[in-house]
């Protein structure tokens, strides 16, 4: 499943990493925001289930890091908690405190439509390595849909007052929500073997799948815009995310030669 950095142009591979580490890095900031749940989650089943979550798509994020590192070397630790803030490709929404559960499952549902697009997309390219990576963890990432809608689903639909927090939450979501189909830089290099499905039509695929749903519990489309070159795929990121990656690099960094 590994991929031949000897396959690509020079500027065509550090495309690919770039991108591939984009993706990586979604999964992981995401994955370690989940996980700040643990143990406090509304029930014990859904601690388990957010846990669980929690685990597979930093699991996942390994499995890109592997892939760009293939490509131009290095160690996925390095890569992973290694960088700075500003080196980091991650949409801005999955670096944001998780606030209250309601704000954390909106945010998950619209992460996880984006993520399941652009799963698709990858898995229909004819670069088979990674058409293979995205298709097995796009199977791992279904249960993940599943678990965000079905509570958007019982917020919304539980009492007005709770609708309305939801509606709160989604307005505060949304405008960082559409950064997640930012480009990374340098993403026009790859052709359509690789990502055959546009970003444009990416966004389309997910915002159609997106109203459906919260239409049918009555939650209002934000009408609020992303602001262009702010998503944090070309490293523009808020203060969170430094906090973030102080807490979560904190044991790599006292040991960064350490076989875990």
């Amino acid at each position: 499943m590994s991929l031949s950095a000897a396959a690509f142009k020079p500027q065509v591979r550090d495309a690919l990493a770039a991108y591939l580490i984009a993706v990586a890095d979604d999964e992981l900031i995401i994955g370690h925001r989940h996980s700040e749940w643990t143990g406090f989650a509304p029930d014990i089943e859904s601690d388990v289930a957010l846990s669980s979550i929690a685990q597979e798509e930093i699991g996942h994020a390994r499995l890109f890091y592997e892939r760009a590192c293939d490509l131009i070397g290095g160690d996925p630790d390095h890569v992973a908690f290694g960088r700075a803030s500003a080196e980091f490709r991650n949409a801005v929404l999955t670096e944001r405190p998780n606030g209250d559960w309601g704000y954390s499952m909106v945010r998950l549902f619209l992460y996880d439509r984006a993520d399941h697009v652009r799963l698709d997309a990858l898995a229909s390219g004819a670069l088979r390595p990674l058409a293979d990576l995205a298709s097995t963890v796009r199977r791992e990432e279904k249960y993940h849909l599943m678990f965000g809608e079905q509570w958007l689903r019982r917020l919304a639909s539980a009492t007005e007052a709770s609708r309305g927090r939801m509606q709160q939450a989604l307005d505060r979501a949304w405008p960082e929500a559409l950064g997640m189909f930012e480009p990374v830089p340098g993403q026009e290099e790859l052709g359509a073997d690789v990502v055959p499905v546009a970003l444009a039509e990416q966004l389309f695929q997910w915002r159609q799948g997106v109203i459906a749903v919260l239409e049918s519990v009555g939650l209002r489309l934000p009408a609020a815009k992303s602001v262009e070159g702010m998503g944090g795929r070309i490293g523009r990121h808020s203060d969170d995310l430094g906090t973030l990656l102080d807490e979560m690099t904190s044991v790599w960094r006292s040991d960064p030669q350490a076989k875990w």
